[in-house]
């Protein structure tokens, strides 16, 4: 079998023709992903190369432009990030955004200093004057609403250049030269607190690089049905199925491209929602005539959370029974050469950088973070470079069944995250039949396709209780709701305190192992989605 092949290492590959795509320069941002997910509703493909693999990539490419990302490093480090040469000196047009602005006019003749203060947060700039960027959308005396985070700023321009916005704390919040279109921006177009932040990068693609705009993810399925042809041969796949629409969503587009090469394999940890195992058996194998090995190995998983508390430690011991599972599994199958996985962006941008950049990890990953070094499979994975809502439109694309792809996010390591604490099969027991009154009463009220996530926790909290006569000594339920558009920030749905009430009664009524319910009221960030 081939040898290992690490998660953060494999180049998203365009099958576009050269000069109808816009390279992305990742310096770690958190946010880069944002950024190509603009770009793509602009109809327009992209990729993202870390600044160390930018020039290579830019010549594999041929970009019809770049955009240089943010960073949490400063252009006054002695090691900081650098644009390479090649683009700079291409004459293609440029867009800076953050770090970016700032490291074209460091590299291009102009001076920034680390600031006394920064601007963090909602900001209000003042635009001054005209330029290509704004064509359409901004024009002198106005002033908008955007979203900065930054320390350093530009104090000086590089020849060529001239202000056309300014901010409070930025005398040069957005900088131009038309001429040889390159622009430069303070603040963050990418986020949704920057209100016209996807009009400004699709100006940019659509108008200053000349793009059509006529990507779609009919071509996106076009092209990865190709790229996994071409990567796969006529190896063998073997795909796991979680019961979420990312890896259903994965295992269609790999069965559209290699048919029975691929084999599916649906693992019970004993820690999935109520009836998902019926519905993945039932829609694969019945539906689909997919190949499909039907695992139960819900006293492997929840005999080896028995005592495990630590949330990161749930997840490398799920993360590396579910390999051990699957190796087991192509040895049964007379072998695999390949791990299919449905990992998305936002998976990969929690866990390391996306392409291997100087990124800050905040978590190891549900789907990522509990793949060991000796795995001896090499890694498909079709879904790497899409957003959770873009899998639900390829999803559509390839006919999966509404039930699915409207599906609401769920974790790899399902239930075990939602139960802070011990896990065992009488905790899931009780999490599953108040989960699974929680979400029929948000569908019975017509709200399950206005919420991202929703979902209930057990807590490992007992509280005093009466029911009936007697006293009671239960457990705590919480639940989640948040709204979001692409899981990296997230809202929580305002439910009215009817909806809640009667979900609670519900719950405290059937369940038993429940006498109390509150709702979580945190945003992410401060918070995540999940609890653990």
């Amino acid at each position: 079998m081939s040898q290992p092949s690490s998660p953060s290492a494999q180049p998203v590959r365009a099958a576009v023709a050269p000069g109808s795509s816009i390279l992305i320069v990742d310096f770690g941002s958190q946010v880069t992903q944002l950024i190509a997910r603009r770009v793509r509703e602009a109809g327009v493909y992209s990729e993202i190369a870390p600044f160390t693999q930018a020039a290579a990539a830019f010549a594999r490419m041929q970009p019809a432009g770049v955009i240089l990302a943010g960073s949490p490093a400063s252009v006054l480090d002695e090691k900081a990030p650098r644009i390479p040469e090649e683009i700079l000196a291409a004459g293609l047009p440029i867009l800076g955004i953050c770090y970016g602005q700032q490291a074209l006019m460091h590299q291009l003749g102009g001076r920034v200093i680390a600031g006394d203060s920064g601007e963090f947060g909602r900001a209000f700039i003042e635009i001054q004057d005209r330029c290509t960027l704004f064509d359409g959308l901004w024009t002198e005396g106005e002033a908008h609403q955007v979203w900065m985070s930054h320390g350093d700023k530009v104090v000086e321009l590089a020849p060529g250049f001239k202000p056309v916005a300014v901010s409070p704390g930025s005398p040069y919040a957005v900088i131009a030269d038309d001429a040889r279109r390159i622009y430069g921006m303070q603040f963050h177009p990418e986020v949704v607190h920057t209100p016209d932040g996807g009009k400004l990068l699709k100006n940019f693609v659509r108008h200053v690089c000349g793009l059509a705009g006529d990507w779609t993810m009919a071509e996106f399925r076009k092209t990865k049905v190709a790229e996994i042809r071409a990567q796969v041969g006529d190896a063998k796949v073997i795909c796991g199925l979680s019961g979420g629409v990312d890896s259903a969503v994965a295992a269609l587009l790999i069965h559209e491209a290699i048919g029975t090469q691929l084999t599916c394999v649906f693992v019970d940890g004993g820690i999935l929602r109520q009836g998902e195992a019926e519905q993945v058996v039932s829609l694969f194998r019945g539906h689909y005539h997919i190949p499909l090995v039907h695992v139960d190995a819900s006293t492997l998983f929840l005999n080896g959370l028995a005592g495990v508390t630590d949330p990161e430690a749930k997840r490398k011991f799920i993360g590396k029974t579910f390999i051990d599972v699957f190796e087991n599994e192509a040895g049964k199958i007379g072998g695999a050469d390949f791990l299919a996985q449905g990992t998305l962006y936002p998976d990969v941008i929690e866990s390391v950088s996306f392409t291997g950049g100087p990124s800050v990890t905040i978590k190891s990953h549900h789907n990522v973070g509990g793949l060991p070094e000796r795995m001896n499979m090499q890694l498909v994975e079709p879904l790497r470079e899409l957003f959770k809502d873009e899998v639900r439109e390829l999803g559509r694309e390839l006919g999966l069944p509404e039930i699915f792809v409207g599906r609401h996010p769920f974790p790899g390591p399902g239930l075990a995250i939602r139960i802070p604490g011990e896990v065992t099969r009488e905790r899931c027991d009780v999490l599953r039949k108040a989960d699974a009154i929680y979400l029929e009463e948000i569908r019975n009220a017509g709200l399950y396709d206005a919420i991202w996530q929703a979902f209930a926790v057990l807590l490992p909290v007992k509280t005093v209780g009466v029911m009936g006569d007697g006293r009671t000594y239960d457990n705590v339920c919480a639940l989640r709701a948040v709204t979001s558009t692409d899981g990296m920030t997230a809202d929580i749905y305002p439910f009215d305190a009817a909806f809640l009430s009667r979900v609670a009664t519900r719950i405290v009524n059937e369940v038993k192992g429940i006498n109390r319910v509150v709702y979580d009221y945190t945003s992410k960030p401060p918070g995540t989605i999940e609890w653990e």
